[in-house]
C-alpha cells in the first residue's frame, strides 16, 4: 500500500520566483563546470556563481554562515551614497564589529599597541575621494571579473543581490598595515531586501552617466543614539566573512551522479564517481540506505533537505519545490530492511520513544513517514562497493499517524 501524500502548506510570504531545476547531464561532454571541493569530511561549494546556481536551481545544501539561503553580509540594508553602494550598520554594531578585529588581531600575537592603532585607524571616517580612489585601483588591480567587484562603466547596475555576492566574496582578512580592503526551521528563508541601484525617480528623462559601484570593503556607520544627530559616517570594514555553500554528502553524490552537473576536487584533483562513492561509505556507514531514500524523493520531484531535521529527531524533511515557497510536508525516517521487512535497525524505536516523535511531528504540523529502504537478499558486499547496486534498491513509505480519540469520535458522530 503506497503512502498518501497530502498538499503541503504554502508559505505566506513568498519573496522569490521558482526557478527551474538543474538539467540531467547525459553524456559527459555536456556536463557543466560546477565544481566543489571536499575539505574536512565537508563537501563546499566556493566560487559566488556556483553557489548562486545550485541554491536556486534545486536549493542543495546551506550557507555555512547562514540559516538556509547563503547570503550572509555584515548587512541586511544597502543605502546609494554618492554613487556608491554601501552596506548601511549602527554605531554599536560597528564597535562590535571593532571588538572582534581586536580578538582577532590579539590572537596572532600582535602587541596591544599595534592593535589600538590599527583600530584608531579604523575608527577614522574615510571621504568618498578617498574610496572612489581605492575601489578604481582595486579595479585596475583586478579587473572587472567577479573578484574584482567592479562594475565597468559600460555595464548595467548590479542589482541589490548581486552587490551582496560580491560582498560576501571577501576572505576573512585582515591587513594591520594599510588597512587595503582588497587584500586578503523550520528555517528562516526569507532574503535580504533587495535594493534598487537606479536613479532617482525624478530624474528619469536623464540617466546616469555612470552605473553605480559597490563599495567593497566600506560601510555606511549612522549614530543610534539620541544626542547623535543622525550623522552617517563611511568607514572602512574591520573584517569580512566569505560565504560558502555546504552540501550533504547525500546532496553532493546526487548532484555528481544523478544529474552529473558536479565535480568534485580533492587536494586539487577531480574525483570520479567510484571514489567519491567509496569515500562516502567511508565517511558515513549508512551513506548506501541514506542516499537510496534522498535519491528516490528527489526524483519524485520532492526536495529533501537534512538541516532542519535533526531538531525534530528525524532524518529528512520534505518540501515541495523547495523551502521558500511551502513549509515541510513529512518527516522521514530512514530505515534498512530485506525484502521480508528484516533487519537491524538503523534507528530502533521503543513504542515510548515513537510515539514521542509522531506527538513532535504532529505539534509542527508534519506528517512522520518511515521510508523503508528493501535491499535484496542476494546482494552481497561486493555490489555495495559500485553505486551500481543503488538498482536493486526500492523504497517503500509508511506513514505513522497518532490515534486521538476525541477526533475520531467526531470523524464516527458525522458519519
Amino acid at each position: 500500500m503506497q503512502a498518501e501524500f497530502r498538499p503541503p502548506r504554502r508559505r505566506n510570504r513568498v519573496r522569490e520566483e521558482y526557478e527551474a531545476p538543474l538539467p540531467v547531464c547525459r553524456s559527459p561532454g555536456e556536463r557543466s563546470h560546477l565544481r566543489a571541493e571536499l575539505i574536512n569530511q565537508h563537501v563546499l561549494v566556493c566560487d559566488p556563481d556556483h553557489i548562486q546556481k545550485i541554491y536556486s536551481q534545486g536549493y542543495f545544501g546551506k550557507g555555512i554562515l547562514s540559516r538556509a539561503r547563503p547570503d550572509h553580509s555584515l548587512s541586511d540594508q544597502w543605502e546609494q551614497h554618492e554613487g556608491l553602494l554601501l552596506p548601511v550598520i549602527s554605531l554599536s554594531r560597528y564597535e562590535e564589529l571593532l571588538r572582534c578585529a581586536r580578538s582577532f588581531l590579539s590572537a596572532q600575537g600582535l602587541n596591544e599597541d599595534t592593535v589600538s592603532q590599527t583600530l584608531i585607524q579604523l575608527r577614522q571616517p574615510v571621504t568618498m575621494e578617498d574610496v572612489r580612489r581605492e575601489v578604481g585601483s582595486g579595479e585596475e588591480r583586478e579587473g572587472t571579473g567577479p573578484e574584482g567587484g567592479v562594475c565597468s562603466p559600460t555595464k548595467r547596475p548590479r542589482s541589490g543581490s548581486e552587490v551582496e555576492q560580491e560582498e560576501r566574496e571577501r576572505s576573512c582578512s585582515l591587513d594591520t598595515q594599510d588597512l587595503d580592503p582588497d587584500t586578503g526551521s523550520d528555517q528562516d528563508f526569507d532574503s535580504n531586501p533587495d535594493p534598487e541601484p537606479d536613479s532617482d525617480p525624478s530624474s528619469d528623462s536623464e540617466p546616469d552617466p555612470e552605473p553605480l559601484v559597490p563599495g567593497r570593503g566600506f560601510v555606511l556607520v549612522f549614530s543610534d543614539s539620541e544626542d547623535g544627530g543622525g550623522v552617517r559616517e563611511v568607514r572602512r570594514t574591520p573584517f569580512s566573512l566569505s560565504e560558502y555553500l555546504q552540501l550533504s554528502l547525500e546532496e553532493a553524490f546526487f548532484l555528481v551522479y544523478g544529474l552529473g552537473c558536479l565535480s568534485v576536487y580533492q587536494h586539487q584533483e577531480p574525483l570520479s564517481v567510484m571514489e567519491l562513492w567509496r569515500m562516502f561509505r567511508s565517511l558515513c556507514p549508512d551513506f548506501v540506505s541514506s542516499y537510496a531514500a534522498y535519491h528516490h524523493f528527489r526524483s519524485r520531484g520532492w526536495v529533501p533537505k537534512r538541516g532542519g531535521a535533526s531538531k525534530y529527531g528525524v532524518d529528512l524533511m520534505l518540501y515541495r519545490k523547495g523551502p521558500p515557497f511551502y513549509h515541510a510536508s513529512y518527516s522521514v525516517v530512514v530505515e534498512r530492511v530485506d525484502s521480508a521487512f528484516r533487519g537491524c535497525a538503523l534507528r530502533p524505536f521503543s513504542w515510548r520513544s515513537l510515539a514521542a516523535l509522531s506527538r513532535i511531528t504532529a505539534n509542527v504540523s508534519k506528517e512522520l513517514m518511515l521510508a523503508y529502504v528493501i535491499s535484496p537478499a542476494d546482494l552481497s558486499e561486493a555490489e555495495l562497493d559500485s553505486p551500481v547496486c543503488l538498482s536493486r534498491f526500492s523504497v517503500q513509505e509508511v506513514i505513522v499517524s497518532r490515534w486521538v480519540s476525541s477526533r475520531e469520535r467526531v470523524e464516527q458522530d458525522d458519519i
